[in-house]
């Protein structure tokens, strides 16, 4: 079976979800999955490929403080790490993901109305996440996954 990394942006009503190729070097946005079903389909996603680590958006504002919505991802990452025990979950800075996800459609030449689709910016911004921590991993500033 497969290993892959996930990438997570957490909402509150939203989850954008991104994963990793096999080799780690590449995120791709996967499926943006309504809070209520995000375990359910987590739990499929488990089963259809090893899963390394979770790497999950972490709110910082800008001085490096906790954000309001920091309470919200720390309850998220418990749920998460009782439901998969053996999967690590790692923080990464989210600061400015949703302003590059919609720089990165605008660039890729998606039209107005599709940029509007909060499901899409959800997903590539879970891409960016993931695609930063696997950016860090390659130039060995954090240890690999899995390790």
């Amino acid at each position: 079976m497969e290993s892959r990394i996930i990438g997570i942006d957490f909402g509150r009503k939203r989850i954008g979800l991104a994963q990793s190729d096999p080799l780690g070097i590449f995120a791709s946005p996967l499926e943006t999955v309504q809070y209520a079903k995000i375990i359910d389909y987590l739990q499929s996603l488990a089963s259809a490929m090893v899963i390394k680590c979770f790497v999950i958006g972490y709110p910082v504002n800008m001085n490096g403080r906790p954000s309001e919505a920091q309470a919200d991802v720390d309850a998220f990452i418990r749920r998460l790490s009782r439901v998969f025990p053996q999967i690590p979950i790692i923080k990464e800075d989210e600061r400015f993901t949703s302003v590059l996800a919609h720089r990165a459609m605008i660039d890729g030449g998606m039209k107005a109305s599709d940029r509007r689709d909060k499901a899409s910016v959800d997903k590539i911004s879970a891409a960016l996440i993931l695609q930063t921590y696997l950016d860090r991993q390659a130039q060995g500033l954090i240890p690999a996954a899995g390790r």
